[in-house]
């Protein structure tokens, strides 16, 4: 391989350029190796049990919701989350209304801005624990709060159980 470079003006031109390659073999194996540890570098493994990763999207899913809608609780509070929770769940919850207390962020009319998904624990094949953290954040204090979610699957489908606060 060869390069031969003029500076006309500060700047770089390429005058000439020569790749020579001993033979079409010597080609194709580089080209093969090159493409070969490229595609391997981009491949990242995970490292997460498929019940984490399947009751994940669950909670995801709830506490997007949740966050785009009011917090006070209410009764079109509990309508709107119902199908993510599970009947035990629901039925507490319907039972506190009365209160101000959010019970997915366990806050009081001082509601988190944003929220993320942490690591998951798997207790066995039908319930998980998820880490949830809360975020506040604006001109006068930056914060973040954690709380434990509990993921359940019943009759195929993976529900929110409780909510350790």
């Amino acid at each position: 391989m060869s390069f031969r470079f003029q500076v006309l003006d500060f700047r770089f031109q390429i005058s000439s350029f020569k790749f020579e390659f001993l033979n079409v073999k010597s080609y194709l194996l580089f080209t093969f190796c090159f493409l070969l540890f490229t595609c391997a570098a981009c491949s990242v493994p995970n490292l997460e049990k498929p019940e984490c990763t399947a009751a994940r999207q669950t909670v995801k899913e709830f506490y997007s919701l949740h966050f785009g809608n009011d917090m006070q609780p209410s009764e079109d509070y509990l309508r709107k989350r119902e199908k993510f929770l599970t009947a035990d769940w629901k039925n507490f919850i319907s039972k506190n209304l009365s209160g101000k207390q959010d019970y997915f962020t366990s806050t009081t009319e001082d509601y988190p801005k944003a929220f993320r998904i942490g690591e998951c624990q798997a207790a066995n094949e039908n319930k998980t624990v998820f880490q949830v953290i809360f975020f506040w954040k604006d001109d006068t204090r930056s914060e973040q709060r954690e709380t434990r979610v509990e993921a359940v699957k019943e009759n195929g489908k993976w529900l929110i159980n409780r909510i350790f606060l």
